[in-house]
């Protein structure tokens, strides 16, 4: 359920109204309820409180899960229509990277595969050459923030419509496509992010499975994890920026690409582009 209303979002023109998801409207009811019935009935005041407590560690637990679409539309998986083309989605995050980047590419390019680079803007805005490159070169950038505040998920609406909006414009002005997804710092949230999306007229997207590759310096246990029930329609996750390194001083991504795109080919499967992927 929360995948289609996704899906369906991510070719919607931005609009004034949010569409409250039902988690999010339950929430305020329950708020309202609790209040009413903490005034109004006696004794209830202790049950009341606990309810709003209970909601609120629901509600917390929904941020702090980056599949969970509690909180509004996610993107876990491309369309039934990718599935059909046999498309899959290699995304890429944290960079540019100038050490790692160049090299990703020209991996990419040696099997004819394309990938999706969620890109921290201020990188960005330090590489604008490499940038430019990813987008020359076939590939998509997308929005991961201005920053990668490691408190994203505490800011309020001002704070997220801050650094997603500048975000948005830096890599608008540098390679001259303007994203249409977002993905979070560590896909981590609070029910504050839909709405200033919305507005933004981006769609957020987390992913179907990943390496953990910024903190796993085997390239064979990454792999086993992106490769563990591989299929279409699949939204793989590694690092270009702060990836782990192998014993041997490698970032792991370019131990684990190879493999993983000979993978690909071997099941007859196609990597693109985030918004190649999601079209209908």
């Amino acid at each position: 359920m929360g995948e289609s209303r996704a899906m369906s979002s991510a070719s919607a023109a931005p609009s004034e109204s949010w569409p409250w998801p039902p988690a999010i409207r339950a929430s305020a009811a329950l708020h309202v309820a609790a209040i009413g019935a903490g005034a109004l009935v006696p004794g209830a005041m202790p049950w009341a409180i606990g309810a709003v407590v209970l909601n609120h560690v629901l509600i917390t637990g929904a941020g702090l899960t980056p599949r969970s679409s509690l909180l509004g539309p996610n993107v876990t998986r491309l369309p039934e229509a990718a599935g059909v083309r046999r498309e899959v989605a290699i995304t890429i995050d944290d960079g540019p990277e100038p050490d790692v980047t160049p090299r990703v590419l020209d991996l990419l390019d040696a099997h004819g595969q394309r990938a999706t680079f969620f890109c921290i803007a201020e990188r960005v805005l330090a590489q604008p050459a490499l940038a430019r490159e990813i987008v020359a070169r076939g590939h998509s950038i997308q929005n991961h923030t201005a920053r990668h505040r490691h408190n994203f998920s505490f800011l309020g609406p001002r704070g997220f419509a801050s650094e997603i909006a500048r975000a948005q414009d830096i890599l608008t002005d540098i390679t001259g496509q303007r994203p249409t997804c977002f993905r979070a710092p560590a896909g981590l949230r609070n029910p504050f992010l839909e709405p200033v999306l919305h507005r933004l007229g981006l769609s957020l997207v987390s992913w179907t499975r990943r390496g953990f590759d910024t903190r796993e310096g085997d390239p064979a246990k990454v792999m086993a994890r992106l490769a563990h029930r591989l299929q279409a329609r699949d939204i793989l996750l590694l690092h270009d920026g702060n990836a782990a390194r192998t014993p041997e001083g490698t970032p792991v991504l370019l131990d684990v690409l190879p493999f993983l795109l000979e993978r690909l080919r071997a099941d007859g499967l196609s990597a693109v582009t985030l918004p190649e992927g999601l079209k209908p």
